[in-house]
C-alpha cells in the first residue's frame, strides 16, 4: 500500500452527507476528508449524535417558506450538508487559539450548523462544554439542542419561577421532557399534556398534572396558566389565550409541521396577535442564541444536582442513521431518538 494511500485512509470519515433535498433517503453515507479545526475550532471524534425536527427541516427543505429566509435552509440546495445539532465524544485537536480543552477531553456540544452525522466534526469552541460526569456519551448526546430550547423557554421567555402554573404542551417529547423538569427545577406547578401511553411518562418526570390530548382540550378546561409552553400541535394563540391569565404568557417553541408554511405560520401569527393583547406570545430560538457554553453549563449543573435526566426512546447503531431519522419524522417518539458511532 502506497504513502499516500496510507495518509487519505489515515485522514477520512465516514459521514452522512445532504446534497439535495429529500427523504431519508437522500442523506447518503461517504468517505470524505476529516475536517481540520480552525484557531477557534475544537476537533471531536463524535460517539453519540440524535435526531431531531432541526434535521428532518433541513432534509427536506420544509416549510418551503424557510428557503426564503436568511441563514436558514437554503433556496435551491440545502445550506447545511452534514446535520446533526448534538453530538458528545472525545477531543482530538484543538485550535491555537483554544485554551479550554486538549485531546482526551471527553465533551458535548452543539453545532450550530451541524456535523454530527459524521465520525468527525469541528465545532466552535463557544458551542462546547464538558461532558456532565454522570452521563454516558449517548445520554450526553440527547441533552444539547433541545434541553437548550427548553432551557431558554423556562428561564428567560417565560420567566418562570416558584409558584407559577405552567402548562406544556408536548410534555413527552424531546423539548417536553426537559421542559416538565425544568419548569419542576425553577419552582412552577406543571401540567403536561401528552397522549394516553406517554401519561405515566410525563408524570416521572415531575408534572403536578397530566392531560390526555386524545381525550381532553387544554384550551377548554383547566388554567388559568402563567405560561404555556407551546411546542407541539396545531392550536392558535388565540384559541391558547383562553387558559392564559390576564398577563400570561405563552412560548412558541414548535407545532405540527407541513410543507408551505407550518410551523412557521403558526409562530408568526401568535407573535403578531399578541402584539395587540396584554397576553403575549413569544419565540425561544435557540439556534439565533449566543449563550451556547453558558446555557451546557447550566445544564450540567442541574444534571448534576439529580434536577434533569434526559429520556431516550430508542438508540440506533450508525449505519441505520437514516432509519432514526425516519422514525424521529413520525413525531411520536417519547424523548429522544440516539445515534451511536
Amino acid at each position: 500500500m502506497s504513502t499516500a494511500h496510507q495518509t487519505n485512509q489515515e485522514t477520512a470519515m465516514k459521514a452522512f452527507v445532504l446534497r439535495e433535498y429529500g427523504s431519508p433517503d437522500a442523506l447518503e453515507l461517504k468517505h470524505i476528508d476529516r475536517p481540520t479545526p480552525g484557531p477557534d475550532e475544537v476537533l471531536i471524534r463524535v460517539r453519540a449524535t440524535s435526531v431531531q425536527p432541526w434535521d428532518w427541516h433541513f432534509m427536506r427543505g420544509e416549510p418551503y417558506i424557510s428557503r426564503l429566509m436568511p441563514g436558514m435552509l437554503g433556496l435551491r440546495k440545502p445550506s447545511v450538508s452534514i446535520l446533526g445539532a448534538d453530538l458528545a465524544g472525545e477531543v482530538v485537536s484543538v485550535g491555537n487559539k483554544v485554551t479550554e480543552f486538549g485531546p482526551g477531553d471527553e465533551v458535548f456540544a452543539m453545532p450550530q450548523r451541524g456535523g454530527g452525522f459524521a465520525e468527525y466534526a469541528c465545532v466552535p469552541v463557544t458551542e462546547v462544554a464538558p461532558k456532565p460526569a454522570t452521563l454516558s456519551f449517548e445520554e450526553a448526546a440527547a441533552v444539547p439542542l433541545a434541553a437548550a430550547t427548553a432551557l431558554l423557554a423556562v428561564r428567560d421567555q417565560g420567566r418562570i419561577g416558584p409558584g407559577q402554573r405552567v402548562l406544556v404542551n408536548g410534555a413527552s417529547g424531546g423539548v417536553g421532557t426537559f421542559a416538565v423538569q425544568l419548569a419542576k427545577a425553577y419552582g412552577a406547578h406543571v401540567t403536561g399534556v401528552c397522549s394516553t401511553r406517554n401519561l405515566d411518562l410525563v408524570r416521572s418526570l415531575g408534572a403536578d398534572e397530566v392531560i390526555d390530548y386524545t381525550k381532553q382540550d387544554f384550551t377548554r378546561e383547566g388554567g388559568p396558566y402563567d405560561v404555556i409552553l407551546y411546542i407541539a400541535g396545531r392550536r392558535s394563540f388565540l384559541e391558547c389565550r383562553k387558559v392564559l391569565k390576564p398577563k400570561g404568557v405563552c412560548v412558541m417553541i414548535g407545532g405540527a409541521a407541513d410543507r408551505w408554511l407550518q410551523p412557521a405560520g403558526l409562530v408568526f401569527s401568535a407573535l403578531i396577535v399578541s402584539r395587540f393583547t396584554s397576553q403575549k406570545a413569544v419565540l425561544a430560538d435557540v439556534v439565533g442564541d449566543k449563550e451556547t457554553r453558558r446555557n451546557l453549563l447550566e445544564l450540567s449543573a442541574l444534571i448534576a444536582a439529580d434536577k434533569l435526566t434526559p429520556v431516550i426512546d430508542r438508540v440506533y447503531p450508525f449505519e441505520e442513521l437514516p432509519a432514526a431519522v425516519r422514525y424521529q419524522e413520525e413525531g411520536h417518539a417519547p424523548g429522544k431518538v440516539i445515534v451511536t458511532l
